[in-house]
């Protein structure tokens, strides 16, 4: 299985500040079992971006990354559920929500999570 991995950090000197709305998300995530399953099952997606670092695992999309727990659950070997998924994402942004029982998606643009409120 081969995923796409790049490095979306630069140093500061490359760095340009816009005063735009990006409608990217992401999470970050401690390196463990789950956080590398997670990250090859989504690496396999169109336009998302996996950083590896030496302990933690970076996910960064445009738009929205929708995480299914069955896909997960299947690669993994065992069960994954939301609240399991929860636990192994330090951090995320963009707006997050738990659309079903199977499915995490995370938003970049807030107006699309509103439906969901």
């Amino acid at each position: 299985m081969t995923h796409a991995t790049a490095n979306i950090f630069k140093s500061m000197q490359d760095m340009q500040f816009e005063t735009t709305i990006s409608h990217q998300c992401g999470v970050t995530m401690n390196d463990s079992v789950e956080a590398r399953v997670i990250a090859e099952v989504m690496g396999e997606k169109p336009g998302i971006t996996v950083t590896y670092m030496p302990a933690m695992i970076r996910l960064d999309g445009e738009g929205k990354m929708e995480f299914k727990m069955g896909e997960i659950s299947e690669a993994l070997g065992r069960p994954m559920t939301p609240h399991l998924f929860e636990i192994s994402t330090s951090t995320h942004y963009g707006r997050m929500v738990m659309v079903d029982d199977d499915t995490v998606v995370l938003f970049g643009n807030m107006e699309d999570a509103l439906l969901y409120e």
